[in-house]
């Protein structure tokens, strides 16, 4: 954790945001190169240009929601939720609009892009649920005195 605070919520928040960085980072990045040798093979250049396209758009969409948790980490328990549901909204969205913006580019083989994309987005979501469930964090955590 990089942050002091008193504020029990936001310490288990952030040391989960570092968990799941963690458990996240070398899972994703094993699945890029898988993506990108595959998309080599099968569909030639424009298949690696895809493939680490989506790979680094995926990527930046999940550093995403680490940074939303760790700039949000000492709101109110219930202004996260409603930041993270915003957030992930917002993210799907951009999401949309980068693969529909991407599809015409010529050098770039648009398959190749959305499996990789796809492929990141579900191991990273999966090792951050792995982080999750491994990280001891308090479930229930009392109010404080002040």
């Amino acid at each position: 954790m990089t942050e002091k605070t008193e504020n029990p919520h936001a310490q288990s928040v952030l040391k989960l945001a570092d968990a799941m960085y963690r458990g996240a980072l070398w899972p994703a990045v094993a699945t890029v190169v898988i993506g990108a040798v595959v998309s080599l093979i099968l569909v030639g250049l424009p298949g690696l240009f895809g493939a680490i396209a989506g790979g680094a758009v995926a990527f930046a969409s999940s550093l995403v929601t680490l940074w939303m948790m760790r700039r949000t980490a000492a709101m109110d328990p219930m202004a996260v939720m409603a930041v993270s549901l915003g957030g992930y909204i917002v993210k799907i969205l951009v999401l949309l609009g980068v693969m529909m913006g991407l599809r015409h580019v010529s050098f770039l083989h648009s398959k190749a892009l959305a499996f990789t994309m796809l492929a990141v987005i579900l191991v990273w979501a999966a090792a951050e649920f792995v982080a999750f469930r491994r990280t001891r964090i308090p479930t229930i955590i009392p109010a404080s005195e002040s």
